[in-house]
């Protein structure tokens, strides 16, 4: 196992290094799922280390959207493609947060079962639509199975955060949070020797 006692990942290696980790705890925590829901987990992992995937500008700054405001998208959707994109959209939120920042939810009105509950049935649901619209079986799997094991894979990406040292850095996400409101150098540079590196584009779009 790469056990690093640093969180410093340089960001063109996160694929690879994340595909490693998450196979192994796989391994270790005796989850078995499809490559291709292994494939999605690590991709997911990823593109959430980016800012933008979790923060949404409301016109007033950015912030974490809740996740029953990407529920009310789902049920407000047009269409059936757009609620599959909202729902999954929840479910990916939900379980990155609750796997790498369980700590962090220990300090909100919502706690970690919320997420789970959230995540897994918003999966069930993508599965369930895709599914109904007779879409591939491979894609069916994968949804089934992150709906299925949702609370297995949260542990796994646990230890994934363990690994790379990111749950002693249980207030990363509130470091995100300052750096996207103010556009702060301290908080940038604090996420750059983390290994993060979100686009100085994002804070010219912020209110002060």
């Amino acid at each position: 196992m790469n056990n690093t006692n640093h969180a410093v990942i340089v960001s063109a290696d996160l694929r690879s290094y994340f595909q490693d980790e998450v196979q192994q705890v796989l391994e270790t925590q005796s989850v078995v799922v499809a490559k291709t829901t292994c494939v999605y987990v690590v991709n997911l992992l990823t593109a959430f280390v980016h800012a933008s995937k979790l923060f949404e500008d409301n016109g007033e700054g950015r912030h974490m959207k809740p996740l029953a405001l990407h529920y009310a998208d789902a049920l407000n959707a047009e269409s059936l493609a757009e609620r599959c994109i909202a729902l999954r959209k929840l479910g990916d939120i939900a379980l990155f947060v609750s796997g790498l920042f369980a700590d962090s939810l220990d300090r909100k009105i919502v706690d970690i079962d919320y997420y789970i509950a959230m995540g897994g049935s918003a999966y069930g649901h993508v599965h369930d639509l895709a599914c109904s619209r007779a879409r591939n079986s491979e894609n069916q799997q994968v949804f089934g199975e992150l709906a299925e094991n949702f609370s297995k894979l949260v542990d796994v990406l646990g230890e994934v955060s363990e690994h790379s040292n990111l749950r002693s850095n249980s207030d990363l996400l509130r470091l995100y949070d300052i750096w996207v409101k103010t556009g702060g150098a301290r908080a940038f540079n604090k996420l750059q020797r983390l290994g993060l590196t979100p686009s100085s584009n994002y804070n010219n779009r912020v209110t002060h």
